[in-house]
């Protein structure tokens, strides 16, 4: 079935602007027939007190509003993330704002937290509230906010009787000035306010996993400032990370040159450094999910070995397909079968101290 649906939709989907492409990809996932995808035991793990039937998610940014979780999770997803999400609904940044990479497997994108709004999204999520399936909302502030910690706050106490976890999105590059929360005194300040509105809401909401999500271009120093922080005020978790806004030398694309995130295959070395650098500075505190540049089974274990519970891709299903969701759970399970290893947690880290030792990825 799936591989029927790609090569339907394949064709068209390439003669279309990237972002109308997109819209149409979430329509046809609204009524495709998809028989759901059964999953191997050995890959079930443990994180933030969830139980994942697999530890492949789909990333925020391609279900924004929440319109087709429970098609993704039919698909073979272990967990699916939807957002970002905003307060009020925001029209984003005007277009053209997504560029196809084709010649480098990526992407970019400057699309802005464009969202339909809290609202939109807690309807959809309170309607399929018992329809199983493990589904973590991505939140973030409004671009006029003055008061963007306010914003956190009130999704927070919005969306934590619905969403299986969420995560503080602060690593966007397309809203100006947010990645200035990352800031050490800045980030203390959000986290302390936002695991205080969790708290408030816990009797009625139960536990809801909090998460950060970081972007790949910091410092070491702001990296220890980070973890050092998230630690201090006990999150649950970690995604490393975001976009980037470097533009790697290897790019050939004409539209390498754009404003906003890169994502693809081109941030895979990056990303999975600052993935081992965290998560050698986390030790053990909190599990870790590993995202960019995902394009392959041997690109996500080798996130898993640099030290990823979990891991995500988006960007990589427009090159490669939907039937890069079963070559990666397939890779995986022959590399439990090859080296004896019961279950998939067994794999995660082992390789994190070789690869900070690795001349830095440029």
């Amino acid at each position: 079935m799936i591989g029927l649906f790609e090569r339907l939709a394949a064709p068209l989907l390439r003669t279309l602007d990237p972002e109308d492409a997109h819209a149409v990809t979430i329509r046809m996932l609204k009524f495709a027939p998809l028989p759901p995808v059964r999953n191997d035991e050995r890959l079930a793990t443990r994180a933030f007190g969830l139980n994942f039937p697999n530890p492949l998610g789909i990333a925020a940014g391609f279900d924004k509003n929440a319109e087709v979780a429970d098609a993704l999770i039919r698909l073979g997803f272990g967990f699916v993330e939807v957002g970002t999400v905003t307060p009020r609904p925001q029209a984003g940044n005007p277009r053209p704002r997504v560029f196809r990479l084709d010649a480098d497997c990526a992407a970019i994108n400057r699309l802005g937290f464009n969202s339909q709004g809290a609202n939109a999204v807690l309807k959809r999520l309170a309607a399929r509230a018992y329809a199983g399936g493990i589904v973590g909302v991505n939140i973030g502030a409004n671009k006029d906010t003055a008061d963007r910690a306010a914003d956190y706050v009130h999704l927070i106490a919005l969306f934590a009787p619905f969403a299986s976890y969420i995560t503080v999105n602060v690593s966007s590059p397309n809203t100006p000035g947010l990645r200035d929360m990352q800031q050490k005194k800045l980030l203390d300040d959000l986290l302390a306010r936002v695991i205080e509105a969790r708290e408030r809401v816990t009797c009625n909401a139960g536990p809801t996993p909090l998460l950060l999500k970081i972007a790949p271009d910091l410092s070491l120093n702001e990296l220890d400032d980070i973890v050092g922080t998230a630690r201090f005020r006990k999150v649950d978790g970690m995604i490393v990370g975001n976009t980037t806004v470097t533009r790697p030398a290897s790019l050939r694309d004409k539209s390498a040159k754009e404003a906003g995130g890169l994502s693809g295959f081109p941030l895979f070395a990056l990303s999975t450094r600052m993935l081992a650098e965290t998560y050698v500075r986390v030790e053990d505190a909190f599990p870790l999910i590993g995202t960019g540049g995902i394009d392959s089974g041997a690109a996500a274990l080798a996130k898993v070995r640099a030290g990823a519970t979990l891991v995500q891709l988006y960007s990589a299903l427009v090159f490669r397909g939907l039937g890069l969701i079963s070559e990666i759970k397939t890779v995986l399970l022959e590399v439990l079968e090859r080296d004896g290893v019961d279950y998939f947690a067994g794999l995660v880290g082992t390789d994190a101290a070789a690869v900070t030792a690795e001349p830095w990825p440029h």
